[in-house]
């Protein structure tokens, strides 16, 4: 099964079912971005929305992508729940792994959030994320921890039919530092969050990066 379709039929119970990955990176992105002023963010892997909707509350404009258009339906239903009208919210349904669309050098922010496992190559993405970014500008990435990766871990849900495994690559922490790097994107905050503060492996890796 394709990635889009897998998150198309999870988008049903995505909010609803037990997921500590999903739970845990809210709590990092909320974290990680407190010191961070932004005003236009492009928020790629927008999934139902559990991110976009704290965006709203500092952003002026927010152009939530995402691979699955069902996925992203559930974030405009929340969004649009909200009724902000300070904020200009677009929701666009795309492969962030062909040319961008999104704009050059005109957000202040760009976020991936457990979207970048699902990404074999991750230079091609880093320099479409640098030229969409205005100088000064950062990036935030959150993901499932490579620790967790290298145990086995996978994006996955169960269905009436059996489990559901998303296709995953692997990635090392120096792998999203390097391409970041060669686009003009430097290391400012690196944070690992755990399931239980101090103990076992850390479950979510999350990655600040300015362009300088």
């Amino acid at each position: 099964m394709s990635t889009e379709k897998a998150y198309d039929q999870w988008s049903s119970i995505y909010d609803t079912n037990e997921n500590k990955t999903r739970d845990l990176e809210a709590v990092a992105v909320r974290k990680m971005l407190e010191p961070v002023q932004f005003r236009y963010v492009l928020e790629i892997g927008a999934g139902t929305g559990k991110n976009t909707v704290w965006y709203l509350g500092f952003a002026n404009r927010i152009v939530a992508v995402d691979l699955s258009a069902e996925m992203l339906a559930k974030a405009k239903e929340k969004v649009e729940a909200l009724g902000n009208p300070e904020c200009i919210s677009e929701f666009v349904q795309a492969d962030v792994t062909q040319s961008w669309s999104f704009g050059e050098a005109c957000f202040d922010l760009v976020t991936f959030s457990l979207m970048l496992e699902h990404i074999e190559h991750l230079e091609p993405i880093f320099e479409e994320a640098s030229r969409a970014l205005m100088r000064g500008g950062h990036v935030y990435v959150g993901e499932l921890h490579p620790f967790k990766q290298y145990l086995g871990s996978k994006a996955k849900f169960q269905t009436e039919t059996g489990e559901v495994v998303v296709n995953c690559f692997n990635h090392h922490v120096s792998d999203f530092v390097r391409a970041a790097q060669k686009h003009g994107l430097q290391l400012i905050d690196l944070q690992e969050f755990f399931d239980v503060e101090g103990e076992g492996v850390p479950r979510v890796l999350g990655l600040l990066f300015r362009k300088e």
